[in-house]
């Protein structure tokens, strides 16, 4: 395994280095002593991202530069990283991936496990030190504020480039809140309302995705009871927010044993 020692910089592979996320970690990291960037990886291999990279490549091409790394870090779509994990799942051994890219279906999560039997792997829906705050709250708040006497609505507003819906983090709230009612998502979740849809049956967890303009992330957790309502919310002002956890999580992740991972062990939550 690579392990960086003591006082050594993280070497890091970043894929998905073209898009949005992948040009403000690049920036960020630039800034950071404590994290040297290998290289990209890209959909085009050398393009706009070659700025900003020592050396950007295609999945297929990207053996030697994750074999340097100790890290990589995936901002990239569900099938981009599949792909990534179907060609270089040898050379991805030993290699910590930290992955943000969301809309991940049960494929490309079966992919993941198998990599995490080689591999230290970490999958957030959302950096962010605020959120992963929130997602603790909302979770103890459904401990305690009982189903039958408490509805609870989970509402995101993302801008209008954003593919997928409702955002991983809007599931991952609506998963902690399950998780503080001992229930499975599944069983409850209701994805928006439309039509006579009749009277809301106790227990229900509704989800709602607004897109427009130019938001980077706003979530709210809405607990409704008949005299009172609970409202926990956070709201991104920056996407360099993102970016800044992701390089948190990159050098706490970097030299650990294979496995499964999470931000809350990060962020010691």
């Amino acid at each position: 395994m690579n392990t960086p020692g003591t006082g050594a910089k993280v070497r890091l592979v970043v894929s998905g280095a073209g898009g949005r996320m992948g040009t403000t970690i690049a920036s960020l990291a630039a800034l950071d002593e404590r994290i040297d960037i290998v290289g990209g990886i890209d959909r085009e291999g050398a393009n706009a991202a070659a700025s900003t990279y020592p050396r950007v490549t295609t999945p297929e091409a990207a053996g030697d530069l994750i074999a340097a790394a100790d890290v990589v870090l995936d901002f990239s779509h569900p099938d981009f990283l599949a792909r990534l994990l179907d060609v270089q799942q040898d050379a991805l051994a030993d290699r910590a991936l930290v992955v943000g890219t969301t809309g991940l279906d049960e494929a490309v999560t079966a992919r993941l496990d198998r990599a995490a039997e080689r591999s230290a792997v970490l999958v957030a829906s959302n950096f962010s030190v605020g959120v992963n705050v929130l997602l603790a709250l909302v979770e103890e708040a459904a401990r305690r504020l009982p189903a039958d006497r408490y509805d609870v609505e989970v509402v995101e507003t993302h801008h209008r480039f954003k593919a997928d819906a409702p955002s991983g983090t809007a599931i991952s709230l609506a998963r902690a809140v399950a998780a503080g009612r001992g229930i499975a998502l599944e069983d409850a979740r209701r994805d928006g309302r439309s039509g006579h849809v009749g009277e809301r049956p106790a227990g229900e967890i509704g989800m709602h995705a607004v897109r427009g303009g130019g938001v980077y992330g706003e979530h709210e957790v809405l607990f409704l009871g008949e005299r009172e309502k609970l409202v926990l919310a956070h709201g991104a002002l920056d996407r360099a927010l993102f970016a800044e956890g992701a390089l948190v999580a990159t050098r706490w992740i970097a030299g650990r044993g294979p496995g499964r991972y999470e931000m809350r062990q990060v962020l010691g939550l």
